[in-house]
């Protein structure tokens, strides 16, 4: 691999997801973790899913925003949409899926989908998750 263009470093204490902590090295994430209700935790906290899923949403974004630039396509708004699952595996472990929803204005469902193909093969979350989990893609034009 090539020398990296930039580490990201955070750190999880306590216990986890199970009402520990996350933090960067830099101090600008800070946040407690609660295992959600819907899993029998008792909430209140963000997850690592949750976290997962910004992350995803905004490297897309940003990957969907650099493709439109590239092929010069006008994108008057837009929004990314991530969902992150997990899933329980038959071995008794767990598995994520995700769904992203990508919502565009200002040009046509083919050129839509076509920056959303193009963004989903240059987004380093998506080439990260490529083949390891399920992912379904939509694009949305309003």
């Amino acid at each position: 691999m090539n020398k990296p263009l930039y580490t990201g470093i955070a750190t999880s204490t306590g216990d986890g997801r199970a009402g520990g902590q996350a933090r960067t090295d830099d101090g600008l994430l800070d946040v407690s973790l609660a295992i959600p209700k819907e899993m029998g935790g008792p909430g209140g906290a963000t997850n690592p899913e949750q976290l997962f899923a910004a992350g995803w949403a905004s490297c897309f974004h940003s990957a969907l925003k650099a493709v439109a630039a590239q092929q010069k396509t006008q994108i008057t708004d837009s929004a990314v949409v991530a969902e992150v699952q997990v899933f329980p595996t038959p071995e008794g472990g767990f598995t994520l899926g995700a769904a992203l929803h990508v919502e565009l204005s200002g040009l046509d469902q083919a050129t839509a989908d076509k920056l959303v193909e193009a963004a989903h093969g240059v987004c380093p979350y998506s080439n990260a998750t490529r083949g390891n989990i399920a992912v379904t893609i939509d694009a949305t034009v309003a």
